[in-house]
């Protein structure tokens, strides 16, 4: 009788070797890896960077808000201050407000448009998530144009009316929350309508079956599982709405980011060092709030049924939705078509009008000939592609390091690196300048203020969470074993994260890249902050226009900017499309692997 010894194969080890790896788990190891090494080394530089530019200023921040008077007179005064308590809780107010008027907006078009099918249902998908393509200053524009005492509604009102226009314009905290509700309900609106699309019908139907009515069914079922979708679109209004600063700038309502502004202007650098830790400490309290909560109510479906089919109306039903459709159709495209017309208006020309009377191409050829009025559209591309470049090698690698980390302590990096998605963009831009006003022990000698080079920075800060976070989502659904087979096979962990890794974590990449360019491009909280004298970016330029009521000027810069994000929209939709061509002839797990082996 013969016996055959047969050399285990490659994949064999490989499988061994993550079989082991997974017996000892990460709290036994007893000797690092060449995986882990690479990581640590990884680690290092990515960590340093990530305190370097968010961690220590936000510390310094909080160590200048104890200068000057001192921590108790400086924060005894922000409490006892009557303007800045007021407008503290006028912040949360709005809040609040704008989470709840959110909240009902967008969870009634996501049901409407999930559970439903009606004539103009799929244009009216589509013009449901226009409000995220307006910049915030231009969104905020848009609304002045529309609903002031000046705009195109009240005077429009008052021709046909006979009315006062001041009697139907929309002012102050109710123009702020009108401005809030159209620009943020697409969070509610995308997060449950995701919600809606993934719930199992046979949900609801036993419940019904049971004898339950419609409305318990809701309150009891539906609402409950909504719980993450709601916790999720609730957390990104109030964070959104607690920064803002377009809106009550615009409408000339004094909320604390406001007040920051006027502070720091006044020269109390160390009050306004307060209020921004103050109102910090107020972001990520809820932030933390909004988790507690969600850890608390866990709702989870163990059926496998099918998704609920739209219900279709007829007849007189159908009527109304359509000219309901058709009403807001008009209502979202409103704010868009408003600084489209406007962008060809003449300057100074509309005054008393309800719509201007001169129009003009001037304004854009003005713009594109005029190296001073080309200049901020340079600034804000410029800057906004370099941000998104480091973003895109700091966001990623810290994503993976997150993943793979071997031990305990990857929640230091985590935190540090989302800790600017919890901040409003008024407090970043006073750590940045708190932090690089001079050469200093902090800084390493580098100072940025006055350079041009504190816009790419801040918008760095600001947005590497979103260039992290999308990252995080797509290694989250890679096994491990797909890096330990490509190493077992002879490539370096280095050669294993390009060629195996990367390729399946593009989409991921791609997304959070072009949101974070997009987000830059519009940027004004932080930048009217920290931008150096003679070099505004693209949205600093466009309240300075409108501050010398030259509308028609402002109007065709916020034009291109909407143009600009349609168009990188359509760039990253045929992107993807010829990379999942490519994917089909080609497998990137095989692929990759056997080319980190080979070299190839």
């Amino acid at each position: 009788m013969t016996t055959t010894h047969l050399d285990p194969s490659p994949r064999d080890e490989a499988q061994s070797t993550i079989g082991q790896s997974a017996a000892k788990g990460p709290g036994r190891r007893r000797w690092l890896t060449a995986h882990d090494k690479f990581i640590y080394a990884l680690a290092v530089p990515i960590f340093l960077v990530i305190a370097f530019f968010i961690v220590i200023p936000m510390v310094q921040t909080a160590m200048t808000s104890s200068g000057g008077a001192g921590f108790v007179d400086n924060y005894s005064t922000f409490l006892s201050s009557g303007g800045t308590r007021t407008a503290l809780l006028l912040s949360v107010g709005i809040s609040v407000g704008s989470v709840l008027l959110c909240g009902v907006v967008g969870t009634l078009l996501a049901v409407l448009l999930t559970r439903f099918d009606f004539p103009g249902r799929r244009a009216l998908e589509v013009f449901a998530v226009l409000p995220m393509a307006l910049p915030p200053l231009i969104g905020a524009v848009s609304f002045v144009l529309l609903f002031s005492e000046t705009g195109i509604v009240p005077r429009a009102a008052q021709q046909l009316l006979a009315s006062g226009a001041a009697h139907l314009a929309v002012t102050g905290v109710a123009g702020v929350l009108l401005v809030h509700t159209f620009t943020m309900y697409p969070y509610f609106y995308l997060s449950v309508s995701a919600g809606l699309s993934g719930m199992d019908s046979s949900i609801e139907e036993a419940a019904s079956s049971l004898g339950a009515p419609k409305w318990k069914v809701w309150a009891t079922v539906v609402l409950p599982m909504l719980t993450p979708a709601l916790v999720s679109g609730g957390l990104l209004t109030f964070m959104t709405s607690m920064a803002s600063f377009t809106a009550p700038q615009l409408y000339n309502v004094q909320t604390l980011t406001m007040q920051i502004v006027a502070t720091r202007t006044s020269g109390l650098y160390e009050l306004a060092a307060a209020q921004s830790t103050v109102l910090a400490a107020v972001s990520i309290l809820f932030l933390l709030l909004m988790r507690w909560y969600q850890s608390r109510r866990i709702h989870r479906s163990l059926s496998k049924g099918i998704q609920r089919s739209r219900t279709r109306t007829r007849g007189l039903g159908s009527a109304f939705a359509l000219v309901g459709s058709l009403v807001l159709s008009l209502v979202l495209l409103a704010p868009i078509a408003v600084i489209v017309l406007v962008s060809f208006s003449v300057d100074t020309s509309w005054t008393v009008q309800v719509l201007p009377e001169e129009y003009t191409l001037d304004n854009y050829a003005r713009i594109f000939t005029d190296p001073a009025s080309l200049l901020p559209i340079n600034v804000s591309v410029q800057t906004s592609l370099i941000a998104t470049a480091v973003a895109i090698v700091i966001g990623a690698a810290a994503a993976w390091i997150v993943a793979r980390w071997p031990g305990r302590g990857k929640s230091l990096l985590d935190i540090a690196v989302m800790l600017p998605w919890a901040l409003p963009g008024t407090v970043i831009g006073i750590n940045l300048v708190t932090a690089f006003n001079g050469p200093s022990p902090w800084n390493l000698g580098i100072a940025l203020v006055g350079s041009i080079a504190i816009l790419p920075v801040a918008y760095f800060v600001r947005y590497v969470p979103l260039v992290f976070r999308s990252t995080s989502a797509s290694i989250a659904q890679l096994d491990t074993s797909i890096d330990e087979a490509a190493q077992s096979l002879g490539a370096s962990p280095l050669r294993a994260l390009r060629t195996v890794v990367f390729p399946l974590i593009f989409k991921g990449i791609l997304t959070g890249a072009l949101l974070a360019f997009v987000d830059g491009v519009g940027e004004y909280v932080a930048s009217v902050i920290v931008y150096p004298a003679g070099l505004p970016p693209m949205s600093v330029a466009i309240y300075q226009r409108i501050y010398s009521a030259e509308f028609g000027t402002a109007a065709a810069y916020g034009t291109l900017q909407i143009v600009l994000i349609f168009a990188i929209l359509v760039l990253s939709n045929r992107l993807e499309r010829g990379r999942r061509q490519r994917r089909s002839r080609k497998s990137p797990i095989r692929g990759g692997a056997l080319a980190a082996a080979q070299g190839v």
